[in-house]
């Protein structure tokens, strides 16, 4: 038995361990209303795009569990809904659509509510006329909502934290991309989103002391192409469409490990093995090992001692989704149409 398939059979088991603390927090009150969109999201996407049978189904029933508890809580969409709670809707109704499951009027409702925002609203700022921005902070400790470009907040007067731009891209990439799958327009396309990725290389290298957030972020920016080019695990990618993201995603496992980051090395595998690496590969063998070695007791990813329990689940996720295999329906773009913009910026 070679190295790569003991990881293999031993991935199974932690992943199972992964999920089921995950739907833990998701049965408590806390965790549910903190996080919940994403966690339906979450098991939808592992019962939609794995290979192994088991894994699917159990991944499925949670996500439906989950989406019949968040119906109750959520039946309408609430006329006076923020942009916020507007996306949490529209990821819902994605996390539905992968498992085959539509909601008619709801879907209506969430369409009719898109509408009364601009991509300045869902977005923080316009992609069709410029670029990803790099003055928009994020909520303030206070929980307000500051307009872009204030430095402190204009409710307590803290200092505000800014967002880097590879964060709004980030969050733009995926927001564009889940709402026109489900027909809905977040205020501009997908491919105006996109169309930046040009201005947004070279991607920072390094990530010590405080460029290391900046770095993180860098990454993300870099599997959320992947994710939303690929339908987040569906299909394979072709390393020649993305060359330069591929050779900066197998740069950075080495620095994950080594900074025992297990959120961002969870990404960076996933995304690999969307563009071919197989399990034997040194970089899979690699961050694979250090993804099983590093499991909490609870079954948990990352810090046991953190209070946000956002932290905990996406750590949690993101390593499951880098340790499970998937069931590639072949090689081609989640957008066909994409591809004669990927050429012009292979160029």
């Amino acid at each position: 038995m070679t190295k790569a398939t003991v990881q293999i059979t031993s991935s199974e088991t932690s992943i199972k361990r992964g999920l089921d603390f995950i739907y833990r927090v998701a049965s408590t009150t806390d965790g549910f209303d903190s996080y919940g969109n994403l966690l339906i999201c979450c098991f939808a996407l592992v019962g939609a795009t794995s290979r192994d049978a088991s894994l699917r189904r159990l991944a499925r029933s949670r996500a439906q569990k989950l989406a019949q508890r968040w119906s109750r809580a959520h039946p309408l969409v609430p006329s006076d809904a923020g942009p916020d709670l507007v996306l949490k809707f529209v990821l819902v109704r994605y996390a539905l659509s992968r498992l085959g499951l539509r909601d008619v009027a709801l879907n209506a409702q969430v369409l009719t509510a898109a509408k009364r925002f601009s991509a300045q609203d869902l977005l923080g700022f316009n992609p069709i006329s410029e670029p990803p921005a790099n003055d928009l902070s994020y909520a303030c400790d206070c929980g307000l909502k500051n307009q872009r470009g204030r430095m402190y907040c204009r409710q307590c007067r803290r200092r505000l934290e800014i967002q880097s731009r590879y964060r709004v891209w980030m969050r733009a990439l995926a927001s564009t991309y889940i709402s026109e799958r489900c027909g809905i327009l977040c205020g501009a396309r997908f491919l105006d989103v996109l169309k930046w990725l040009p201005t947004m290389r070279p991607y920072p290298v390094g990530g010590v002391g405080e460029n290391v957030e900046f770095l993180r972020d860098a990454i993300y920016a870099v599997t959320h192409i992947v994710y939303t080019l690929n339908d987040y695990g569906t299909y394979r990618l072709r390393p020649s469409w993305l060359p330069r993201e591929f050779a900066y995603l197998k740069a950075n496992v080495a620095g994950a490990c080594e900074r025992k980051d297990p959120e961002v090395l969870g990404e960076l595998l996933d995304s690999l093995k969307a563009f071919g690496l197989r399990a034997s590969h040194p970089l899979i063998m690699r961050g694979t090992g250090y993804l099983l070695k590093e499991q909490n007791e609870d079954g948990s990813w990352g810090d046991p001692n953190e209070e946000n329990i956002r932290t905990r689940c996406h750590t949690t996720w993101t390593a499951i989704d880098g340790l499970r295999t998937y069931a590639w329906r072949g090689e081609r773009l989640g957008r066909p149409e994409v591809k004669s913009m990927l050429k012009r910026f292979a160029r």
